[in-house]
């Protein structure tokens, strides 16, 4: 038995120790209360702004992950479709963050297909650098196009994506100068709230400009082309997501506002056909074209994903007969693996060929044709690093396009979520909750981040290399690393110079 007196202590210890867990567990109660609080209130993350207090493990097992792959996991570069060190340099830019890194690259630097850029033993200086040069698209049209901008904001329909998405996406790219394009889904006010250049999509299903009965409505078109912000018409004939396939968003996506843009009914599927119906070959396909460029008078191209290079000289061989002034003003060749959109996974996966052969295979076909200089080509395909875009100028793009590098931007932390309505971030999703998470102020400043930071680092690959601005990259400029280790350089690669 205790004695009275340690008893006395005993109950005396055990009733502080309830007093110091009651004040520990009050502390906790107000921190965490405090916490809820500030994490609903504040504007830049949207994981803490729709995930109060239980958000923050997010950025704390992120940080402990960088200790625990090197034992236990992937490392930085294992993980699909877009690795964390991908991902990492587009969260920084965005962020206007250092985007250096320490004690050498992570790469490896024998594996095939990777590109290396050839640094000039006298790189430009500083002062000798120049701004990007202004490119013209539809020269011979009464609206002509002119930028400077070489990297855009790639198809992303309203509807696939939220309000403030697009909205925090337009007001972006009008920051930066660049520009944005509707995708297949319409041209809505919040597109045009931001003031960017606008390249309306016309997809399978015409929406926004179709009657009732699914065509090409020439009046609405009209209507469409007056925006002085909608400078180009691109008719979208595939995309990389599903070649093949019309676009996807299911019916809960379908809301009032989506479906009165888009000309349907609200909350049923929308399932664009599978190709125009009206076009079933080059000649058909050019004559939509001039159809739609005599419409509006601004300069009119396509979408596409290629599957074979008989197909492209079939296509200029048609272009060349009717004459180089009725040729489309620009090709926007798409990549086949995969995108923003929803899509089975056998098209996701094994439909179409991927920009890393195609984009060459367009270029010099233009250049074989004679017709490089009238159409302009656009590119786009998991170009999210400056690196990506680098390599595309140099194989002969005069145009980038990227989705999910600004939907990285825009805070996207890659949970595949994008076919349902539960993203977390508020990017792919029409939940009201979800979507608060989602502060247009805030992101529509990492939008033009990304751009801007995207555009000065492919500069410093430019300059790099040698020449004074990023357009004036050529195969000569860049490596690829073939099967046995050693790298040749793309020009003697695709034989082909610009």
């Amino acid at each position: 038995m205790l004695s009275e007196k340690t008893q006395v202590l005993v109950i005396n210890f055990m009733e502080w120790a309830a007093l110091i867990f009651i004040i520990v567990l009050g502390i906790s109660l107000l921190l965490t209360i405090g916490l809820y609080i500030y994490d609903k209130l504040q504007t830049k993350h949207a994981i803490k702004r729709n995930y109060p207090v239980i958000g923050r493990f997010r950025y704390l097992f992120e940080h402990l992950g960088e200790f625990f792959r090197q034992y236990f996991f992937a490392m930085d570069r294992e993980e699909l479709p877009f690795n964390r060190a991908q991902r990492s340099w587009v969260y920084r830019a965005a962020k206007d963050l250092d985007n250096t890194i320490a004690f050498g690259s992570s790469r490896d630097t024998k594996k095939p297909g990777n590109i290396f850029f050839v640094n000039s033993p006298y790189p430009t200086l500083n002062q000798d650098a120049v701004s990007p040069r202004e490119i013209i698209v539809g020269e011979g049209c009464g609206q002509p196009w002119k930028t400077s901008a070489f990297f855009g904001i790639s198809a992303m329909s309203y509807g696939a994506l939220s309000k403030p998405a697009i909205r925090a996406l337009s007001k972006g790219a009008a920051k930066s100068g660049i520009w944005m394009n509707t995708g297949e889904g319409g041209l809505s006010p919040h597109h045009l709230e931001g003031g960017a250049d606008i390249i309306f999509q016309i997809g399978t299903a015409k929406y926004g400009v179709r009657d009732d009965e699914g065509r090409l409505d020439d009046e609405k078109l009209k209507a469409v082309a007056a925006h002085a912000q909608v400078k180009l018409i691109e008719l979208k004939l595939a995309q990389g997501a599903k070649p093949g396939k019309g676009g996807i968003l299911p019916g809960d996506k379908v809301t009032e506002e989506i479906a009165k843009i888009r000309g349907i009914k609200v909350g049923q599927d929308s399932i664009s056909p599978n190709r125009h119906p009206e076009i079933k070959n080059n000649d058909e396909l050019l004559d939509m074209l001039e159809h739609i460029r005599q419409v509006t008078d601004k300069p009119v191209g396509f979408k596409t994903v290629i599957g074979s290079p008989e197909w492209l000289d079939e296509l200029m061989l048609a272009i060349n007969k009717r004459g180089i002034a009725r040729a489309p003003d620009f090709i926007t060749l798409d990549s086949a693996d995969g995108g923003t959109g929803a899509a089975p996974m056998t098209l996701m996966d094994d439909m179409g060929l991927t920009i890393r052969e195609t984009l060459p295979m367009l270029v010099d076909a233009l250049q074989r044709f004679g017709l490089r200089d009238r159409i302009k080509v656009f590119v786009s395909g998991k170009l999210v690093n400056p690196a990506d875009v680098a390599w595309a100028l140099c194989v002969g793009a005069d145009f980038c396009n990227s989705a999910r590098g600004f939907m990285f931007a825009l805070g996207c932390i890659q949970s595949l979520q994008c076919n349902k309505n539960t993203c977390p971030t508020g990017i792919t999703t029409h939940d009201k909750r979800l979507q608060r998470g989602l502060v247009v102020t805030e992101k529509s400043e990492r939008v033009a981040h990304y751009a801007k930071n995207m555009m000065y680092a492919v500069g410093v690959i430019a300059h790099s290399c040698g020449v004074k601005e990023p357009r004036e990259l050529s195969r000569e400029h860049a490596r690829i690393v073939l099967d046995n280790g050693f790298s040749v350089p793309l020009n003697q690669l695709y034989q082909n110079l610009r």
